[in-house]
């Protein structure tokens, strides 16, 4: 199957939108943004104890994920860096509340879903 090629600058806004949806603190309207079977991979995943692999698939798992979050941060806040952009997928870099630099990989599907996500973390 060919990759779809979604448009430079929708993938730009997407990257702004992402970032607005976070802010919101709304989870289900963050959920909007992903595809049902949605895939998330994180150092993090691991540190919290819920996967060992550091990947979560589905949304009821990024749900309970996220919604932990929220609680565990309820300042959390991001600033978008910049926005950048292939065919088929968009890196969000930003910075959280404390200033900490995060890129986050974020995948289409043919129906412009969040197929599959990946936080990149600095490790110092």
């Amino acid at each position: 199957m060919q990759p779809t090629h979604h448009d430079a600058d929708r993938l730009r806004a997407l990257g702004s939108e992402w970032i607005a949806r976070w802010n919101s603190h709304d989870l289900e309207h963050i959920l909007a943004l992903y595809a049902d079977d949605a895939e998330m991979t994180s150092d993090v995943i691991v540190a919290r104890g819920l996967d060992p692999t550091g990947t979560l698939q589905g949304k009821e798992r990024l749900r309970f994920y996220w919604g932990k979050a929220f609680t565990a941060r309820p300042q959390l806040h991001f600033d978008l860096i910049d926005a950048y952009v292939s065919p088929n997928s968009v890196v969000v870099h930003y910075t959280d509340e404390n200033g900490k630099r995060i890129c986050e990989y974020l995948r289409l599907d043919a129906s412009g879903k969040i197929r599959q996500g990946s936080a990149n973390h600095l490790n110092h």
